[in-house]
């Protein structure tokens, strides 16, 4: 794994892998804190949305506004997950409403300081006014078998940058991750197996896919929680 700072494996290259302790100093964040969130994954929704006829995707999603000159995170109103077709061709072009993470989770400390944490990492990268961040709480079962964490396929997401925190995996194989250049050749395969590793993206320049995951001795599931940051206001219909 890389051992650069965050802002300077960004710009050399668009991704960095961080691995649980360097995650933990990084951002300043005790494990032991970030583990109290895992019990909610437990009790998220299934999405209704899949159109590949699957049922092995469970989620919840909230929307928060995050102003780095004041430290300022503050809760979004609830809206739609809405991407472009050019950036998700399955499930891109509709309104997609999740049930939003809970509210024990949202007014856990841990949670607020993860996020500004991120966006002050970022906000060294690139100033911004404002981060509009969208969390996304995943569960990937196999439960029928097959589960896909990544059912668009090889992808970018439409803002900025990307966070993807493993937060748990247990009784599956399979599962890995793969970040390719979006304009090159060059690209790194791994697998994330740690709770709290962590992947960070620079959308623009990476696109990146996690391969399905079947059950091991017995059905499991890929838990993980994905932060994207934008600049530029959340993504809508009309701002295409």
């Amino acid at each position: 794994m890389m051992t650069a700072p965050i802002p300077k494996a960004i710009l050399d290259c668009g991704y960095m892998l961080l691995e649980p302790a360097r995650v933990e100093a990084q951002l300043e964040v005790r494990h032991a804190d970030l583990h109290e969130l895992r019990g909610s994954w437990e009790h998220l929704c299934k999405d209704l949305y899949l159109r590949d006829g699957g049922s092995y995707r469970s989620r919840r999603h909230s929307c928060f506004v995050y102003t780095p000159a004041t430290h300022m995170l503050e809760l979004a109103p609830h809206r739609a997950h809405w991407q472009p077709v050019d950036y998700n061709a399955l499930h891109g072009g509709m309104e997609r409403w999740f049930e939003p993470i809970d509210a024990a989770v949202r007014q856990a400390p841990v949670w607020d300081h993860l996020l500004t944490a991120l966006g002050a990492v970022l906000d060294a990268i690139c100033p911004v006014q404002r981060w509009y961040i969208e969390a996304h709480q995943f569960r990937i079962d196999t439960a029928a078998g097959i589960g896909r964490p990544t059912p668009e396929g090889a992808h970018r997401d439409g803002v900025d940058y990307v966070a993807i925190f493993l937060v748990e995996r247990r009784h599956i194989r399979g599962g890995e991750t793969r970040v390719f250049q979006a304009q090159g050749p060059q690209g790194v395969r791994f697998t994330m197996l740690e709770p709290w590793t962590l992947l960070l993206l620079d959308d623009a320049r990476v696109i990146h896919e996690t391969t399905p995951i079947q059950p091991a001795d017995q059905p499991g599931v890929r838990d993980t929680l994905v932060l994207t940051f934008r600049q530029h206001g959340f993504q809508a219909p009309s701002s295409g």
